[in-house]
């Protein structure tokens, strides 16, 4: 199993500004946008800590997920959510020959922890051996700042400030979240149920 995302977050979509309001940064001076680069690279890597977290992509983007075997032949669990749409599902067998499924053949059914590709018959197509299958779908809340929810995008600012404050400390702590970030992300984190599978 692959996943790959294929597209990233516009620079756009990120709320620097806001970030800039939330650590309280001067305003109004000549070299104003000197630090933006760095603020946009600690909002990415709070975004990146917390999908990694709650398994959820915040910010619309697509993605392809390719496995060797269906885990259920009727159904495909997807690795991340919210998923809004499935783009293309195909077959690869192990010579590389794609064949592109019709998409009257599968359905997306929407789902908050394990959205899943599932056939719109009896059973996905069949993956030969050696081959594989790719699915190719977009997931996230939206393409804005302003459709996340607003815990999730209140922990982007506070782990991104996190991040920020301590960006010269040299000495490795414990690998957790503060505490008002973990909090908020509760209620997003991956229920997993019958031995560790969340389906």
């Amino acid at each position: 199993m692959m996943l790959v995302e294929q597209t990233q977050v516009p620079v756009a979509a990120l709320p620097v500004a806001q970030f800039k309001d939330h650590l309280r940064l001067g305003t109004g001076f000549s070299d104003e946008g000197i630090q933006d680069g760095v603020l946009e690279t600690y909002l990415r890597a709070a975004m990146a800590a917390i999908e990694a977290r709650t398994g959820k992509a915040l910010i619309e983007r697509d993605y392809s997920y390719t496995v060797s075997a269906w885990r259920d032949l009727g159904a495909q669990v997807l690795p991340i959510a919210p998923v809004s749409a499935i783009s293309a599902v195909s077959i690869i067998d192990r010579f590389g020959q794609t064949t592109v499924i019709a998409s009257s053949k599968y359905m997306l059914e929407e789902d908050m922890q394990a959205p899943r590709l599932v056939s719109t018959g009896f059973v996905l197509p069949s993956i030969p051996v050696g081959g594989k299958a790719r699915i190719d779908f977009t997931a996230g809340f939206g393409a804005t700042w302003a459709e996340l929810p607003a815990d999730i995008a209140h922990a982007v600012m506070l782990l991104a400030a996190h991040y920020y404050e301590h960006r010269h400390e040299t000495s490795v702590g414990e690998a957790t979240m503060p505490f008002g970030v973990s909090s908020l992300l509760e209620r997003y984190r991956v229920m997993r149920l019958f031995g560790g599978r969340v389906q």
